[in-house]
């Protein structure tokens, strides 16, 4: 990790706790002492289990996509992938940092440059994909919900909804009407030579034709094997499932039983849906202000609802950015490259 980077690591932690302070302002603190001895352990437990098999599906999803040409790759190697991904997105804007740091991780365990980037391509694809649809049905759920609570939030929700929906439109393109896109990206860069230099304007034009191609060539091997990408859909769906549900079991853990799950899991998507456009690193503040208000009508007690807010931000930012910091200096495995061989009988 570079300098810079430990020092963004340390901001936001030290944003955190300013954040997190600034919630306590108004909370009786006995009150808060007391809901936490009172905490059903259980079912917190349960919430950290859905954190752990979030990250742990994601690591097999890259490990099925790894292997799928033949090579090995440990299940050690692969979960540092996810924690390494969590770590650069939640000190990054835009969570933009995650694939590179996934690139580096991949190729550090020895599987070659270009077939780490189609890996990681074609999981970017899936992911973006249910996130869309999971995102659509959310949307039905909870949006009158939310237009209700806070009109002008709606409108972020309805912006990232946008921006994610032309993010896997455009994957698609490349995926299905391969020349049209590059002439698509031909026309969009015109407008860029004219405040960039002609030499900058040169090497992101060739970098973004060889990333088209590369992702083009690995989509046509993918879609040939129809029974993986099926199984790495199905994976995904229960992965951000398990991601989803994390408020609801932190409100069983605080008492809160007889909540609509369904409602609960799709006012989660929104909010992560709206932390996804935030230019601050881990959507911080709009993150702890939007599950604050949104929530605040199914807790009703204000120690309640600071400690819920600051249990879901501690599972679902922190403990993966920690997490992200014992995998990136955890010394990986190389790969052991096999060629597979049929025998024709």
């Amino acid at each position: 990790m570079s300098k810079k980077n430990k020092i963004v690591l340390t901001g936001m932690i030290l944003l955190g706790v300013a954040i997190f302070a600034f919630s306590l302002r108004n909370v009786n603190l006995n009150r808060l002492v007391h809901d936490m001895v009172h905490i059903h352990w259980q079912w917190l437990l349960v919430a950290v289990g859905c954190m752990l098999l979030y990250f742990g599906i994601e690591a097999l999803i890259t490990r099925m996509f790894v292997i799928s040409n033949g090579d090995r790759f440990s299940f050690r190697d692969a979960i540092r992938i996810p924690l390494i991904e969590q770590l650069f997105n939640g000190i990054t804007p835009f969570s933009s940092g995650g694939q590179p740091a996934q690139l580096v991780a991949l190729m550090q365990s020895g599987v070659e440059g270009g077939r780490a980037s189609s890996v990681l391509l074609m999981k970017f694809v899936v992911f973006q994909a249910m996130i869309v649809i999971n995102f659509m049905f959310s949307l039905l759920i909870g949006f009158n919900y939310i237009a209700e609570k806070m009109s002008y939030l709606s409108l972020f929700v309805v912006f990232g909804f946008v921006i994610h929906f032309a993010v896997i439109v455009g994957l698609l393109l490349v995926m299905y009407w391969h020349s049209f896109t590059k002439k698509l990206i031909r026309w969009i860069m015109i407008p860029v030579k004219w405040f960039v230099k002609k030499d900058r304007y040169e090497a992101w034009k060739i970098s973004l034709d060889e990333k088209v191609d590369t992702f083009y060539s690995e989509s046509v091997r993918i879609k040939s094997q129809w029974k993986l990408l099926l199984k790495v859909f199905v994976m995904t769906f229960f992965q951000l499932l398990f991601y989803y549900l994390v408020p609801y079991y932190i409100m069983l853990s605080l008492g809160y039983t007889g909540i609509n799950v369904i409602m609960v899991t799709s006012l989660h998507v929104l909010i992560v849906m709206v932390i996804s456009i935030f230019p601050i690193p881990g959507g911080s503040g709009g993150a702890e202000y939007s599950f604050d208000v949104l929530f605040s009508s199914f807790i009703h007690s204000n120690s309640k609802l600071v400690l819920a807010m600051l249990i879901w931000r501690l599972l679902t930012y922190y403990f993966g950015m920690f997490g992200g910091m014992f995998a990136l200096v955890t010394k990986p495995d190389k790969l052991n490259r096999t060629i597979v061989k049929k025998v024709n009988r």
